[in-house]
């Protein structure tokens, strides 16, 4: 990691932290709670528009059943938990916004840098970043950049720009099943496409899809898209290829692609960590990565024995904490105190009078 003496500061000058967390997924968020019980404030930042990372994005819906004291918790109700736990502490959350660099500075602190411009100097760093930012699968046709979150979409943000539009639905899991079976009779028609009969999708949404085509209600095509019909600058339909090898072209004002989601480890591989197989190495006695003073937790990391489990992830934000504290404070001992028992940190939580 390089100095920033060559870096410009933003106007107003860089957010001071004692730690910026990159990253809001559950070990992200528990990480600013264990900050906030030893009284270090923190900054966190991610990618997505809201927190909750791969819980948020992936399954908001889908149940988990390894949370301690928790018998099932589905992933959206863990992730507005997790949120509710740490507002005592106030955490600053930066959201929608992808760090693009992070580098030491003279003095040990470090300088991150956001998508949107943001700066921030930082006393420590903790990566919480997952598998990564999660990119779409993208539909593969020549000339599909150019009609992406116009007529081509990977997701869908309002679906009333839909309602009385001519739609073809690529995919074969919960989420193209989800949206055909809502948009029919919505849509002035729906084709879905699928390039092979069996679905990773539930079995009702499968069957409830092909009720709906018995009945004439939509289309269903198997097959792959091969190319994009456009005329005057605007998609007008896509060509699909059968697996019976006959060629379909069907009109279309929007396509909607459901091929899930990749991890891409993007602009962390570049920030001067030991990496395994594209995860940060870290010690397990404090996460620490390679670099002094920046930690990582969660499924970003790797070490001997590593179980990529939610649970892990609050452990280690808990040894991380306590090791950031000792950075920051290096003349003063940390003390383990317990929530049950300690005034400060009773105090911190806000639960004492």
């Amino acid at each position: 990691m390089n100095s920033t003496d060559s870096v410009a500061p933003a106007a107003g000058g860089p957010i001071a932290a004692d730690a910026v967390i990159v990253g809001a997924g559950p070990a992200g968020l528990f990480q600013v709670f264990e900050l906030g019980l030893l009284g270090i404030k923190s900054h966190i930042v991610d990618t997505l528009k809201h927190p909750g990372g791969q819980c948020a994005e992936l399954y908001p819906d889908k149940p988990i059943y390894d949370i301690p004291a928790l018998p099932v918790c589905g992933a959206q109700e863990l992730v507005d938990r997790l949120v509710q736990q740490i507002k005592p502490f106030e955490p600053q959350f930066h959201l929608g916004e992808e760090v693009v660099a992070l580098q030491r500075r003279d003095d040990g602190t470090f300088f991150l840098e956001t998508s949107a411009g943001k700066q921030f100097v930082a006393k420590a760093v903790v990566i919480a970043a997952g598998l990564g930012s999660f990119q779409p699968r993208r539909l593969g046709v020549e000339g599909v950049e150019a009609f992406e979150d116009k007529q081509v979409h990977y997701r869908v943000r309002n679906a009333s720009t839909f309602h009385g539009q001519r739609l073809v639905i690529f995919g074969g899991g919960d989420s193209a099943l989800d949206w055909v079976i809502d948009l029919t009779g919505k849509a002035k028609s729906i084709v879905h496409v699928h390039r092979r009969p069996e679905f990773r999708a539930a079995p009702a949404s499968v069957a409830r899809m092909q009720q709906l085509v018995a009945e004439g209600r939509m289309a269903y095509v198997e097959g792959v898209a091969t190319a994009l019909r456009t005329a005057d600058g605007r998609l007008t339909g896509v060509t699909v290829k059968g697996t019976d090898g006959a060629l379909r072209e069907i009109e279309a004002d929007h396509v909607l692609a459901f091929f899930g989601l990749h991890p891409k480890l993007g602009p962390v591989a570049d920030w001067g960590f030991e990496l395994d197989r594209k995860a940060i190495k870290v010690d397990t006695a404090k996460f620490q990565t390679s670099v002094p003073g920046i930690y990582a937790i969660g499924d970003i990391n790797t070490y001997p024995g590593k179980k990529k489990l939610i649970l892990s992830g609050f452990h280690e934000a808990a040894l991380a904490a306590f090791a950031i504290a000792e950075q920051l404070n290096p003349a003063r001992k940390v003390h383990l105190q317990y929530t049950t028992t300690s005034p400060i940190m009773q105090k911190r939580l806000g639960v004492n009078g």
